[in-house]
């Protein structure tokens, strides 16, 4: 293993030694159910990494996938008894289908084109959830999904989710690292460096940005469909453009281009608006305050400033 793998496993443990003894100290119900979030944020936002920091193409539409996966399981295990896992599953496959016929004609955009082809999307997806009232049951949200079990045992309460979330949390860092660290990942490096250089030197970029955006909308997917059986309901505001603001955000302010950044990105922002919550009138000033100074002044992102230097989109990933 390279010194590199080393420092990622070596990592890896101390995060997941960590996570072991925060419920320890964290038995607060509320504190524990930001933690869950965070966990949520940074399972979607690291798909997300892997199509921006590492592919170079910009989405605005992920919250599309993270809403798809969550009502597509909800209704599926609520209002149709399906196995609340196979209904996961279920949903990440037909996300994953979605992603590609929507990335087949979308990824051949770039720049401005491909940002508002996203957001498109997810505008679309959003107007459907709200309309679709006898399927998801419209602006209200659709209620009575049922929570997720192990072996016969609901995962129902906040610390019990908590293990299953940030346990997928470390399965997609490590499945993340590997696909970064494989062929493919090597020609989404040359990609989103070099694009001409990277087609001259044989790599099917189009191919290649096809299979990132979806390996990252599963992501999503992913963590859409634990967010359903997590709250019981879902509603279409919490999937709408804003939230795919906001995971973008995370994404830059944690680190484009480094595995860890959407865990830095995601466990500052997300309890971010509770805290200011303090300044209720004027929260939004400061959310937005607080992040155009960190985007001044720590362009690399959160861990490009942890490490002392630059982290290069598309470079180093530990």
């Amino acid at each position: 293993m390279s010194a590199q793998g080393k420092k990622f496993f070596l990592t890896l443990a101390a995060l997941a030694a960590v996570l072991a003894l925060l419920p320890l100290v964290v038995t607060n119900p509320y504190y524990l159910n930001v933690l869950n979030v965070v966990a949520l944020n940074v399972l979607v936002v690291t798909g997300l990494n892997l199509l921006i920091g590492f592919a170079g193409q910009i989405s605005l539409g992920h919250a599309a996938f993270f809403g798809l996966g969550a009502y597509i399981s909800g209704i599926l295990s609520g209002s149709y008894g399906w196995e609340p896992w196979t209904a996961l599953v279920v949903a990440a496959l037909v996300v994953a289908v979605v992603a590609m016929i929507i990335g087949i004609p979308t990824l051949r955009l770039e720049g401005n084109y491909l940002v508002m082809a996203t957001l498109g999307f997810n505008l679309i997806v959003t107007v459907l959830m709200l309309q679709l009232d006898d399927i998801t049951g419209g602006p209200s949200g659709y209620t009575g999904i049922p929570s997720l079990s192990f072996f016969g045992a609901p995962i129902a309460t906040d610390i019990s989710f908590y293990w299953l979330a940030w346990g997928a949390v470390l399965v997609g860092l490590i499945l993340a690292r590997n696909l970064v660290h494989s062929r493919v990942g090597r020609g989404l490096k040359a990609l989103h460096e070099a694009p001409l250089a990277a087609a001259a030197s044989g790599v099917p970029i189009e191919a290649y940005k096809v299979k990132v955006f979806v390996v990252s909308a599963v992501y999503a997917s992913v963590a859409g469909s634990l967010y359903a059986h997590y709250y019981g309901i879902v509603t279409p505001g919490t999937f709408d453009i804003f939230k795919s603001v906001e995971l973008v955000t995370m994404c830059i302010v944690g680190g484009m281009g480094s595995l860890w950044g959407g865990l830095f990105g995601a466990a500052l922002l997300t309890p971010m608006p509770q805290l200011l919550a303090v300044v209720e009138e004027y929260k939004d000033i400061f959310f937005g305050g607080i992040l155009l100074v960190l985007l001044i002044f720590l362009p690399q992102g959160l861990v490009g400033w942890l490490e002392g230097k630059r982290v290069r989109p598309g470079g180093r990933a530990f």
